[in-house]
C-alpha cells in the first residue's frame, strides 16, 4: 500500500506599478486622430491666430523599461485651411509629418506621456503661407492615453511645431483625440501561480513472523495489481491588485515552477480560473476575471506550455473564498486557481 501527499505552494502575486512583463501599452500600434489646430503666421508676414480643423495619424513601437515606457513613431497632420485676419486676409493651412519619442510613465490603464521630435511643415494655400516648404522644425507633445480594451486604447494630446523662413515664423498648435489599436495583446498581463509538487511515500511491507515450531497453515496465495486513480489537484491562493491583471517582477519565478510542473507530467491538462472580489458590476468583474486567467495562459505559453494544454475560464465574484466585506477577504478573492487531474498509480491486494 502507498501513501500519497501532495505538497502545494501558494503563490501572492500583488501587482504594483512595476512589471517585468509587457505593460497595456507595449508593442507597435497604429491609430487615428481628429481635433482643432490653432494657427498664426508673425515676423515679416503677419496672419492672426485662427482655429480650424486638423485630422491625422500616427504608428510606432514601444519598449517597457520597467518603471516607464519609450516608444518611437511616425505622424502626419493635416491642418485644414480657413481665413485669417490679415492685410489682405489670408486663406491658408498646413501640413505636417515628422518623428517623435515618447516618454510614458504606465500605470494599470493609464499613461501620461511627453513627446519630442523632428517636423517637416509645408503650407498651403496664399502666400506667405505658401513659401513654408519642407522646413525641419522641432515637435514637442503632451498627452494621456486610457485603454480600454485588451488592442485598443483612446488618447486626448496637446502638440505643437513652429516653423521658420524668410523672417516670418509659422505657429501650430494641435488639440486632438485618437483611438489607437495595439498588435500585441498584452499578457499582462499578466499573475498568479502556484505550483505541485507530488511526493509519493511508500511503506514495504512487514516480514512475515519467524516461523513457530508447531505446523504452520497453507499459506494464503495472493497476488497485486495496479490500478490507475484520479487525483484532483487545485493550486489557490495567486492574488492581485484591485482592478488589474498583471504580474509583479517578484511573482515571475513561481510561474516557473508551475512550467515544471507542466513538463514533468506532460499529459496533464490545466485550468486556469480566474476570481474577483466583489467591487464592481458583475459583468465589469466577469471580464476581469477572464483577463486575469487569460494573463496566466498567456505567459505559460510564451514558456512552452502548449496552448492547447490550458483552458482559461472566469468566474467573476461568484466564487469567493474569504469574506467580500473586509479588505483582507477582497484581497484574498482577487485570485487566479490553476486546477488538474493527476492519474497515479495504486496497489491493490488480491487474494485468491
Amino acid at each position: 500500500m502507498k501513501k500519497y501527499t501532495m505538497n502545494i505552494a501558494l503563490a501572492t502575486a500583488l501587482l504594483g506599478a512595476t512589471v517585468v512583463q509587457a505593460s497595456e501599452f507595449g508593442g507597435m500600434y497604429i491609430g487615428g486622430k481628429m481635433g482643432m489646430n490653432r494657427s498664426d503666421i508673425s515676423g515679416v508676414a503677419n496672419a492672426a491666430g485662427k482655429s480650424t480643423q486638423t485630422f491625422g495619424f500616427e504608428e510606432g513601437y514601444n519598449w517597457d523599461m520597467e518603471n516607464f515606457l519609450v516608444g518611437g513613431s511616425f505622424f502626419a497632420d493635416f491642418n485644414q485651411k480657413t481665413t485669417h485676419t490679415a492685410v489682405p486676409d489670408l486663406y491658408y493651412g498646413s501640413n505636417t509629418i515628422g518623428l517623435d519619442l515618447k516618454l510614458g510613465l504606465p500605470g494599470s490603464n493609464w499613461m501620461p506621456y511627453a513627446k519630442l521630435g523632428w517636423a517637416r511643415v509645408t503650407g498651403s494655400g496664399v502666400f506667405p503661407a505658401s513659401q513654408f516648404k519642407y522646413t525641419n522644425d522641432l515637435h514637442l507633445g503632451l498627452g494621456v492615453e486610457y485603454k480600454f480594451a485588451p488592442n485598443w486604447s483612446a488618447a486626448g494630446e496637446l502638440t505643437t511645431a513652429a516653423s521658420k523662413i524668410n523672417g516670418s515664423k509659422l505657429d501650430n498648435r494641435n488639440i486632438a483625440i485618437g483611438l489607437n489599436y495595439y498588435f500585441d495583446t498584452p499578457a499582462a498581463a499578466p499573475v498568479i501561480v502556484a505550483a505541485v509538487a507530488p511526493v509519493v511515500v511508500k511503506e514495504e511491507p512487514k516480514p512475515a513472523p519467524a516461523p513457530v515450531p508447531a505446523p504452520a497453515p497453507e499459506p494464503v496465495p495472493e497476488t497485486w495489481k495496479t490500478l490507475l486513480e484520479n487525483k484532483p489537484v487545485c493550486i489557490e491562493g495567486a492574488e492581485f491588485e484591485f482592478d488589474s491583471a498583471r504580474l509583479r517582477s517578484g511573482e515571475i519565478r513561481k510561474l516557473d515552477e508551475v512550467v515544471s510542473f507542466a513538463e514533468k507530467y506532460s499529459d496533464a491538462q490545466l485550468e486556469a480560473d480566474g476570481h474577483t472580489c466583489s467591487i464592481g458590476t458583475e459583468a465589469y468583474n466577469q471580464g476581469l476575471s477572464e483577463r486575469r486567467a487569460e494573463s496566466v495562459k498567456a505567459y505559460l505559453v510564451r514558456k512552452g506550455v502548449a496552448a492547447d494544454r490550458i483552458t482559461a475560464v472566469g468566474y467573476g465574484e461568484s466564487r469567493p473564498m474569504a469574506d467580500n466585506k473586509t479588505r483582507e477577504g477582497r484581497e484574498l478573492n482577487r485570485r487566479v486557481e490553476v486546477c488538474t487531474v493527476l492519474k497515479v498509480e495504486k496497489r491493490v491486494r488480491v487474494t485468491k
